[in-house]
C-alpha cells in the first residue's frame, strides 16, 4: 500500500509485457527469439497512433488470411495495450475476441495467445484467471519471458510471494529489461528493502528502450522517493517524466502530492484538476478531495467525493474487481458496511498484503477492531515500509487500548514518510502527542 496506487502500479508493470509482443508488428507466436535460454531483446513501447495504425493493418491482413494465428494474437495484444494507453476499456472485448480466435486456429502450443489472455485478465483484475493462462503459456513455451511476467503479476496479487519471486527470477534470466527489473523492484519494495527496490528501478530506467518505458521508470522512482519522505528526489523524477511526457496524468497527480506536502495547495489543485480530467481514477479523485479539504473548500471536496460514488455504481464495477482505494474511500466516508463487504470480496479474490491492509481499515471503521488487527498484521507480514499501513494499525491498536503498540506504529508511520497523507498525517501527530510519543 505504498502511497497513491497499490495494484494499479503492478498491473501497469504487467502490461509492459504486451508491448514486447507487438513492437514493429512482427513478434508473437512462441516468444522464443534466438537460442533457447538466451535473453530476448527488449522491444519499444509503441505510441497510441502507431498501435492504431498497426491494428488497422493487421485487421486488413486477417481479412485476407484469417488462419494467421500469430497475427490474431498480435492484434489481441495490441488492443490490451491500447486500453492501457488510452484508458479506454472498450478495447478489452476486441482483445478477448482476437486472442480467442488465435486459440481456435491454433489450440495447442499457442503461448502468445495464452500470454495475451493472461495480461487481459490481469488488466481486469481477474488474477486467478491470469494465473491459469500464464501457467498454460509457460507450459507451451518455457522461454517466454512475457509469460513469466504475467505469472509474476498473478502470484503477487494472489499473495503467493515465494512463487512470484521464482517467476520474476526466471523472467530476469530470460530477458533483463524494464518489465523484469520493475517487477523485481516491486517485490523488494513489498519486502521492505527499499534500497534494493530503488536500485532495480534505476536499472529499469537504464535499460528502457522507449519513451513509454522511460516515463514508467521515472514515475515509480519518484514514488519510491516520495514514499520514503524524500520530496526533492521525488519532485526531480516527476519533473523529468513530465518533461518527456507532458500532461501524463499519473505524473501530474504525483507532482501534486509533492506540492501539497510542501504546502503549495494551489499548485496541487491545478495538477490534480488536469490529472482527473484525463484519468478520474479513485486514487486521483481522493487525492484531489484531500487537497480541497486542506485548502478550506469542503464544498468542492464533497463534489469530488460524489464523483467517486457515481463511478462506483457504473455497470461492470463489482466488489471483487474494485480498486483497493474504493474500499478505503467507503471506510473514510461513513459507509463502513459497504467498505467491509467490498473488502471481504476483494480479499477472497486477491489475498495480497495490500488488500489485507485495506480490509483491516474497513473493519476498523465498522468497529470490529479485534478482527481488524489480525488483518493489519497480515498486511505488514512481509516487512513492507508502508507509512499508511503502520498508521492504520496504530489507530486500530489505539482503539484496542494498546497504547505502546499504537505509539510504536504511529512513530514508525511518520518516520517512514511524514507526508504520507494530508488527511491522516495531522491525526497521526495528534494521536502520538496524546500518547506521549515524539514524531
Amino acid at each position: 500500500m505504498r502511497g497513491r496506487r497499490w495494484t494499479a502500479r503492478w498491473v501497469l508493470v504487467g502490461l509492459l509485457a504486451v508491448a514486447t509482443l507487438i513492437a514493429a508488428g512482427v513478434l508473437l507466436g512462441p516468444t522464443r527469439t534466438g537460442e533457447p535460454g538466451r535473453p530476448a531483446a527488449a522491444a519499444p513501447v509503441p505510441a497510441t497512433h502507431d498501435l492504431d495504425a498497426y491494428v488497422a493493418r493487421t485487421t486488413a491482413h486477417l481479412n485476407q488470411v484469417p488462419g494467421d494465428w500469430q497475427s490474431w494474437a498480435q492484434l489481441g495484444m495490441a488492443h490490451v495495450q491500447l486500453a492501457r494507453l488510452s484508458y479506454d476499456p472498450a478495447h478489452y472485448p476486441a482483445a478477448a475476441a482476437a486472442l480467442r480466435r488465435s486459440l481456435r486456429v491454433r489450440p495447442t502450443g499457442n503461448a502468445a495467445a495464452l500470454t495475451g489472455l493472461g495480461a487481459l485478465a490481469a488488466a481486469q483484475h481477474d488474477f486467478r484467471g491470469a494465473l491459469r493462462y500464464a501457467r498454460g503459456a509457460v507450459a507451451a513455451d518455457h522461454y517466454s519471458a512475457d509469460a513469466y511476467g504475467v505469472l509474476t503479476d498473478a502470484y503477487v496479487e494472489l499473495g503467493r510471494y515465494p512463487e512470484a519471486t521464482a517467476a520474476v527470477q526466471r523472467m530476469l534470466d530470460l530477458r533483463p529489461d524494464t518489465g523484469s527489473f520493475a517487477r523485481a523492484s516491486y517485490l523488494f519494495e513489498l519486502h521492505g528493502d527499499t534500497g534494493r527496490a530503488t536500485r532495480l528501478m534505476r536499472q529499469a530506467l537504464d535499460v528502457a528502450t522507449s519513451p513509454g518505458d522511460t516515463t514508467f521508470a521515472l514515475l515509480h522512482l519518484g514514488e519510491l522517493a516520495f514514499n520514503a519522505g524524500d520530496l526533492d528526489t521525488a519532485a526531480a523524477r516527476f519533473a523529468e517524466g513530465l518533461a518527456r511526457t507532458p500532461g501524463q496524468p499519473a505524473l501530474l497527480a504525483d507532482r501534486a502530492k509533492v506540492a501539497a506536502a510542501r504546502g503549495d495547495l494551489a499548485s496541487a489543485r491545478t495538477d490534480l484538476r488536469a490529472a482527473t480530467a484525463v484519468l478520474p481514477t479513485v486514487d486521483h479523485l481522493v487525492t484531489e478531495s484531500d487537497v480541497l479539504n486542506a485548502a478550506g473548500d469542503p464544498v468542492a471536496a464533497a463534489r469530488t467525493d460524489d464523483l467517486v460514488r457515481v463511478g462506483a455504481r457504473l455497470p461492470g464495477v463489482t466488489p471483487a474487481s474494485t480498486d483497493i482505494d474504493l474500499v478505503l474511500f467507503y471506510a473514510d466516508h461513513g459507509a463502513a458496511a459497504e467498505a467491509v463487504a467490498r473488502g471481504r470480496a476483494l480479499l477472497a479474490a486477491r489475498p495480497s498484503v495490500s488488500v489485507e491492509t485495506a480490509y483491516a481499515w474497513a473493519l476498523h471503521a465498522a468497529g470490529r477492531d479485534r478482527e481488524a488487527l489480525t488483518h493489519a498484521d497480515r498486511g505488514l507480514r512481509l516487512g513492507t515500509r508502508d507509512a499508511r499501513a503502520h498508521y492504520y494499525r496504530g489507530m486500530i491498536r489505539l482503539a484496542l487500548h494498546d497504547r505502546d503498540g499504537a505509539r510504536a506504529d504511529l512513530r514508525q508511520a511518520l518516520a517512514i514518510n511524514p507526508y504520507f497523507s494530508l488527511r491522516y498525517g495531522p491525526v497521526a501527530r495528534q494521536a502520538l502527542a496524546t500518547l506521549g510519543g515524539r514524531a
